[in-house]
């Protein structure tokens, strides 16, 4: 018996059970949407620090046109021909041009936002776009609880008292969760239209052009600055090329529910970015305010996934 076990052993010496492969392998993906996280917020506080030189509305310019030229160097979209835009129906050029415009004020509101806000506090708000759309999809009656508690986590982050939050600000930042529910929707639209990065390479070059106007009126001349022009090549990879591509190599790894509840600690690395790098400090309620809001979007993600789960299992 000896002798065979030794057997077993030494045919299988140098390969790892397929669940210790698999663990390693999750434990990857979990690490790259961490980093594609930090990734973010990284870019999103490299973008404040440029706001006294092109202002908000001139970084969304910046990081929309330098994503646009990155996506179309990786994409290559037809315009013309078989499977060209111009090709297409009328409804597949206005999803689009939706998708574009969505990218726009999303990111316009983002950076409005972040001029007024913290950033961990920004980002906190933005989170309950998804969190508002997935309980909505859910249907259940325990989403509610989970929106009752955000709600809660959400008033905490006025630490007390809301005076303390620039009005204008939190505007802007509802108005980025709003448009971020809308970049889902969109998104799943587009992407199901175009192969690959095609439908997200154009929509974020029609978002380029409509943020130009306001991008030029908000940094003048500042645009034309060799080294303005790099700083923003630096958010639009950190803040969208890096993590897209971290969370494309992740989602081949990780199932699309664990992927959805690792992105909810979002509004933490926003906090832990903002305190590193602007310095921004949090009173301990604003603190328990943004872990209020995680664990909301933790159990709705959860209880979505159950639903889901629930919803194909056969009867009997």
């Amino acid at each position: 018996m000896d002798g065979g076990g030794h057997g077993r052993a030494g045919r299988g010496r140098g390969r790892l059970p397929h669940s210790v492969t698999a663990t390693r392998s999750q434990g990857t993906a979990v690490a790259l949407v961490v980093a594609g996280l930090a990734f973010q917020e990284v870019g999103a506080s490299i973008a404040v620090l440029l706001f006294p030189t092109v202002g908000p509305l001139g970084m969304v310019l910046l990081r929309l046109a330098f994503s646009a030229l990155i996506l179309l160097a990786i994409a290559r979209p037809r315009l013309r021909g078989p499977g060209g835009l111009f090709a297409r129906g009328r409804r597949d050029v206005r999803d689009v041009m939706l998708f574009g415009l969505v990218l726009a004020t999303m990111n316009g509101l983002f950076y409005l936002a972040l001029e007024r806000l913290p950033l961990g506090v920004t980002v906190t708000i933005e989170v309950l776009g998804p969190l508002t759309l997935s309980i909505i999809a859910s249907r259940r009656a325990s989403a509610w609880a989970w929106a009752g508690l955000a709600l809660v986590g959400v008033v905490a982050l006025g630490g007390g008292g809301w005076d303390r939050l620039d009005p204008l600000g939190v505007l802007f930042a509802l108005g980025a969760a709003a448009s971020w529910a809308l970049y889902i929707l969109s998104s799943a639209r587009v992407g199901a239209a175009f192969p690959k990065l095609d439908g997200l390479a154009l929509a974020m070059t029609f978002g380029a052009l409509i943020a130009l106007p306001f991008g030029i009126v908000d940094a003048g001349g500042a645009l034309l600055q060799p080294g303005i022009l790099a700083l923003g090549a630096a958010v639009a990879v950190l803040s969208s090329t890096l993590p897209y591509a971290l969370e494309l190599i992740a989602l081949r790894r990780l199932a699309a529910s664990a992927f959805a509840i690792l992105m909810s600690l979002a509004p933490a690395t926003a906090s832990i970015a903002g305190f590193l790098l602007l310095g921004q400090h949090l009173t301990p309620l604003e603190i328990a305010g943004i872990a209020l809001v995680i664990v909301a979007s933790i159990g709705a993600v959860r209880s979505a996934g159950r639903h889901a789960r629930e919803a194909v299992e056969p009867i009997g």
